[in-house]
């Protein structure tokens, strides 16, 4: 009688030790998996039409958290100090020169050909009265719009983006 409890006994211990070891595991790819998405990947979503057609309203995007190199073109996840969240594209950088004239936008004196601009760009939404054109992207700062720019807010109305506010640079990006 207790040879059979002995055994009963170690299977049962078994099944436990085999239960613990598979509930560590997966306590720790939830632990690496939350420590990837707030180091290394950050979630976000698109919220309105300000980057139609490039990201469509209620999309749920990826960024790149590590790195802040950001260049022209490059679509970013930005938080504002006032807690507001934005998905634009990045048309200036520090030292460029922003103007907008007859509803399109200058860089350098030059007009961006912009393919990814949804039709009927809409650049001559009313801008904020304090931004003055041409304007001087600040050291440290981008210049941000959304490729709808009719539905956009972005740079026109609150300026330049610090390098802080930019949360990161989006994944899969057009």
């Amino acid at each position: 009688m207790t040879h059979t409890r002995k055994r009963v006994n170690r299977k049962f211990d078994r099944y436990k030790y085999e239960w613990l070891h598979l509930a560590r595991n997966v306590v720790i790819v939830i632990i690496v998996t939350l420590l990837v998405l707030n180091i290394v990947i950050g979630l976000s979503r698109v919220d309105g039409q300000s980057m139609v057609p490039t990201l469509n309203n209620k999309q749920v995007v990826l960024y790149w958290r590590l790195g802040n190199n950001y260049t022209r073109g490059d679509v970013v996840a930005i938080k504002m100090p006032s807690g507001d969240k934005y998905v634009k594209r990045i048309i200036g950088v520090q030292g460029d020169v922003i103007d907008i004239k007859d509803g399109f936008v200058y860089l350098n004196g030059k007009k961006l050909n912009e393919s990814f601009v949804k039709d009927g760009d809409g650049s001559t939404k009313p801008e904020n009265k304090r931004i003055k054109y041409p304007h001087k992207v600040e050291a440290g700062s981008y210049w941000v719009m959304g490729d709808n720019r009719y539905e956009s807010v972005d740079s026109r109305q609150f300026g330049s983006v610090i390098k802080d506010d930019i949360k990161g640079k989006l994944l899969f990006q057009k």
